[in-house]
Formats: structure tokens, C-alpha cells, sequence
């Protein structure tokens, strides 16, 4: 019960590695507020609150924040799970598409951050774990624009650890490599020969698998949890040698 009776917001409650953290979290004992788009999210873990909208929204950030504090007695843990894929050459990228990329990977946590950073300040301690991606870390073939936007998140956490250090306000992130979540698997499904491909890209994964939603969140857990008390601006990926190689 490494999270007894802490209080986490954790955003992207609905996708397949928030689903997962959200089950973790409420396993070792905290008490969660999530959210999401999606107006029903499915299953989730008895005593949580679930409260939909748009995290670009300001002001449904700010009554989210309140909303937690009230309900739930404090804000201990903030996750930014919620993020946006997106598949394209800049010479050919609409712009609605590339500012709706940034604005939900980067403009999002800032403001869910900007909402949450006091009330940890002015209890002395918290933690935040943002999720990002290998790609925030190194580059491949038409995903300029989201890495930019994942890269963008990583320096966010690095420059908020920096701020936020003295006032026992940890903020970190994690980089998962190519995750097989629901969407994943729904991807490799429309290849003409879907377990070639998945092969394919197992093949330039030094450890020779796909993440599990079950790996990411194990690692979100640790950096949630007073395990890594003394851990600030760190980038923990999970991508099974990916960005080692």
C-alpha cells in the first residue's frame, strides 16, 4: 500500500496506460479523482470519481483542482496521462492538426500543473509524474511534430523540478516506448499481415517485446510514491532499451 490514503488526479483515465495507472494507484491505496473526453470511461476502480472534460479548458481545470481538494482532502499526486498521437511530414501537416498535437501535449499539462502546484507548495510536498514518450528523446520518420511536443513536455518537467525543488515538490516523467494498448493493437490490425509487422517492430526493441500498459505504470508508481522521495527532473523510460541503443 505504497499509496495509502494519498490523493491523486490522474488525467487520460480512459486510454489504455491511464486505465492501467488509475487501477494501480487505487490498489496501493489512494483515492482518485480521473478524467477524460470520453462522457462514460468504462470501468473504474471502486471509490474513484470519474469528471469529464476538456483539459484545454481553463476553467475546468481550475473547478477539477477544487473539485479534488474538496472531495478528496488535498492534492498529493498530479498525472498527466492524457496525450494526443499524431503521424505526419511537416512539408504536409495541416495546422489545426500540429496545434492540436502541442496544445493537448504541452499546453495541457501546463495548465493542469499551473492548477495543481499550490496547493502542494502550501502543503509542503507532492508529487508529479508526466507521461511522455521515447520520442520525446530521440527522433524517427514522420513524427517531427510529436516529438517536438513530447520533447517539449520533457523539458517542462525538467524546468518545474528545477522551480519547484525547495518546496518538496517532485515533478518527474516517464517515457514509454511503443505500448500495447488498444489502440496499438487496433493499428497493427489494419497492416495487410499484422504479426509480420508487430515483429518488425518488436525487432528494433533491444529487449525484443512491446511495453505493457502494466510496465508504464509500475514506473509511474514509483515516482508517485515516497520510494522516490529524493528523484526530481528525471526522465524514466520504459521502452526496453530503445533509447540505450
Amino acid at each position: 500500500m505504497r499509496l495509502a490514503g494519498m490523493a491523486a488526479l490522474v488525467t487520460g483515465a480512459t486510454g489504455g496506460i491511464g486505465r492501467e495507472i488509475a487501477a494501480r494507484f487505487a490498489a496501493e491505496g489512494a483515492r482518485l479523482v480521473l478524467t477524460g473526453r470520453r462522457p462514460v470511461p468504462g470501468p473504474i476502480p471502486d471509490g474513484a470519481r470519474y469528471v469529464a472534460g476538456d483539459l484545454l479548458d481553463e476553467g475546468f481545470v481550475a473547478g477539477l483542482v477544487e473539485q479534488t481538494l474538496a472531495e478528496l482532502g488535498g492534492l498529493d499526486i498530479l498525472v498527466n496521462g492524457h496525450g494526443r498521437q499524431f503521424d505526419s511530414q511537416i512539408p504536409t501537416t495541416d495546422m489545426d492538426d500540429a496545434r492540436a498535437v502541442i496544445e493537448t501535449n504541452l499546453l495541457a499539462p501546463i495548465l493542469t500543473m499551473k492548477h495543481a502546484i499550490p496547493p502542494m507548495v502550501a502543503a509542503g510536498a507532492g508529487s508529479i509524474v508526466n507521461i511522455a514518450s521515447r520520442l520525446g528523446l530521440v527522433g524517427i520518420a514522420d513524427q517531427a511534430i510529436y516529438s517536438a511536443s513530447k520533447g517539449g513536455l520533457i523539458m517542462l518537467t525538467k524546468g518545474a523540478a528545477i522551480d519547484l525543488a525547495a518546496s518538496n515538490v517532485r515533478v518527474n516523467a516517464v517515457a514509454p516506448g511503443l505500448t500495447l494498448t488498444e489502440t496499438i493493437e487496433a493499428s497493427f490490425a489494419r497492416r495487410p499481415d499484422p504479426d509480420a509487422y508487430r515483429k518488425l517492430r518488436e525487432s528494433t526493441i533491444p529487449m525484443r517485446r512491446l511495453a505493457t500498459p502494466a510496465d508504464v505504470a509500475a514506473a509511474v508508481l514509483f515516482l508517485a510514491s515516497a520510494e522516490s522521495s529524493y528523484i526530481t527532473g528525471t526522465v524514466l523510460t520504459v521502452d526496453g532499451g530503445y533509447t540505450a541503443a
